[in-house]
């Protein structure tokens, strides 16, 4: 064990109720230690988001001890504390009996020894306790060491460890590429080793790990160590599929080299654009074809690729809204222009983009360019496109029906007609006139041409009921 005096810079927000906690703990006769990833990030000085105790008092006195207490883990040991800023989890000293599940331990057994309790811990770097008061690093596994080194490694035999918890190794991946580690050669080489245990887990947190990792500096670390150590293979075999995988000659890496480098590309305050980054060339694997040339082509890859998107989201349980963006963006993220393009295309481009989508499309598109290893900037026709955008939309015209000055309520009022896809149609036709002509958009104007266009509509309905009635008979005979 190695003691270290070293000052924490706990931030103001949160200091005063840390030093609550530890005061209330220490003059009740118990200690208390800051444990695990808040003690790595202050001493790395980096944001720290969670702040968890350790103490050897029991759940039950804990929970006496504070006036808003959640019994949120009690069963492992673990209440948490409610205060202004913050919530701070309290966990008793404790040892884990045998993991079956590969995710929790079967029993657990309250300890007095803080040795005891860091050394069930997972990695080094996360077994260090920080003693408030004194303001000494107390080490136990050699995490200072291993944090001066910039290394990531087990808490003893790391066969063990991922033995007992299948998402170990996804997290070794996601803190490498978060703090800029590398991980420990033999910690690495015993990830493909367990991957039968990492398998077992839940579709939720492997999902939850591939975010976090989309939030770090460079999510192409996490992925690059996920692929060598067979996890990726595990969680989304769709991506590791393109390594390898030669594109044109427009991109200098493969398709899967191009993807992590287009993720990494994207801000990392836009986590969804980031995993649109990811996807946007999915569908390149199954439709790459050899041209001519010799080079390759991927027709309609952004089509196909939103449909692989889609489905890997749907496996890893990601919520309907996000589905629906990620794939929105990487379905659209192909688009051209030319400056021959009137208004009233502009105006379909919106409309079929949305104009909420229209600033995160081109940071996609920015992406996808400075991923391609060749070259960088928005291409000038997108430029030319983003300046003819601003001005249609300084027009203020309509890109969806709900833009029209006219609803579905006063054509069927006019019309007399009842609700149904008529309607829908008759907004639609009214839509495209509008697009190509903006200033068609007041009520009179649509009111009188959704009475031509319901004419027609009625003429072409009595036209194919003629025509059906022809043929039918031609059949009796």
């Amino acid at each position: 064990m190695k003691h270290y005096k070293v000052t924490l810079a706990i931030p103001d927000t949160v200091a005063q109720e840390i030093n609550t906690i530890c005061t209330i703990l220490l003059d009740n006769g118990f200690e208390c230690y800051l444990v695990g990833g808040s003690v790595r990030d202050l001493i790395l000085q980096i944001p720290v988001y969670d702040y968890d105790f350790a103490t050897n008092a029991r759940p039950e006195q804990v929970m006496k001890l504070f006036k808003k207490v959640v019994p949120t883990g009690i069963k492992h040991g673990t209440v948490t504390v409610l205060m202004s800023h913050a919530h701070y989890e309290i966990t008793t000293y404790r040892s884990d009996g045998k993991y079956t599940d590969g995710r929790h331990p079967d029993s657990i057994a309250f300890s007095d020894s803080l040795k005891e309790d860091v050394e069930r811990r997972d990695f080094t770097i996360n077994g260090l306790a920080y003693d408030v008061n004194k303001k000494v690093i107390i080490d136990y596994v050699g995490g200072m060491k291993d944090i001066k080194k910039k290394v990531i490694q087990t808490i003893g035999d790391p066969v063990q460890r991922f033995s007992e918890d299948g998402l170990r190794p996804y997290r070794a991946c996601r803190l490498a590429a978060k703090l800029h580690f590398s991980i420990n050669k033999k910690t690495l080489e015993a990830i493909p080793q367990m991957l039968d245990v990492a398998s077992k887990i839940s579709v939720e947190r492997v999902r939850d790990e591939i975010k976090k990792m989309l939030e770090v500096d460079k999510p192409s670390v996490g992925f690059e160590y996920m692929r060598v150590t067979g996890l990726l293979d595990l969680c989304l075999p769709e991506l590791s599929q393109g390594f390898g995988m030669q594109q044109n000659k427009y991109h200098l890496y493969d398709i899967y080299y191009h993807s992590i480098y287009s993720c990494d590309a994207a801000p990392n305050d836009k986590p969804l654009i980031r995993l649109a980054a990811l996807f946007h060339d999915i569908g390149k694997i199954t439709t790459r074809r050899e041209g001519h040339d010799g080079d390759y082509t991927f027709y309609n890859h952004e089509i196909i690729g939103a449909k692989i998107a889609r489905r890997i989201m749907r496996r890893l349980k990601f919520s309907n809204d996000e589905i629906e963006y990620v794939t929105h963006l990487v379905e659209n993220h192909m688009f051209y222009y030319t400056q021959d393009w009137t208004d009233g295309a502009a105006r379909r481009f919106i409309r079929k983009v949305g104009l909420h989508n229209l600033e995160d499309l081109f940071i996609l598109r920015l992406a996808d360019r400075v991923g391609s290893g060749m070259r960088d900037g928005l291409p000038e026709p997108i430029k030319y496109l983003k300046k003819h955008i601003e001005k249609v939309i300084a027009k203020d015209n309509a890109f969806t029906v709900k833009d029209l000055d006219i609803d579905g309520y006063s054509i069927m009022d006019a019309l007399h007609i009842k609700p149904g896809p008529m309607v829908g149609k008759i907004l639609n036709e009214l839509l495209e006139k509008v697009l190509d002509n903006p200033e068609l958009n007041n009520y009179q104007t649509l009111l009188t041409l959704a009475k031509e266009i319901y004419a027609i509509m009625e003429r072409s309905d009595e036209s194919s009921c003629h025509d059906s009635i022809q043929h039918q008979q031609h059949y009796e005979k």
